[in-house]
């Protein structure tokens, strides 16, 4: 499945980034190669491979499982809108990024 250069430019606008021609170029070809891989990795029969499962799932005590569950101050409405960009009457304000 090819990757247009208009969808790098989508992506681009989305995670705020400002590519020229050459580089949406570069990274539709990129991608591209990328996609075509993970398409490659999708052929192979996997029916034999058992699945995964981590070892904290079962019995198995690791450590990081079993450290104490200490409970901290929190930093606190004055201290997090500090530095923020920009608040209004207690909450963050962000730009819009879903919708329109």
């Amino acid at each position: 499945m090819p990757i247009t250069q208009t969808e790098v430019e989508k992506i681009a606008r989305l995670a705020n980034l400002e590519l020229t021609p050459d580089e949406t170029q570069l990274f539709s070809e990129q991608l591209a190669a990328i996609v075509e891989y993970v398409d490659q990795l999708n052929e192979l029969d996997t029916s034999a491979v058992k699945a995964w499962q981590p070892a904290s799932a079962g019995n198995v005590q690791t450590s990081h499982a079993t450290r104490p569950d200490l409970t901290e101050p929190s930093l606190g409405h004055e201290k997090a809108l500090a530095q923020a960009p920009d608040h209004d009457e207690g909450h963050f304000l962000v730009p819009r990024v879903i919708g329109g």
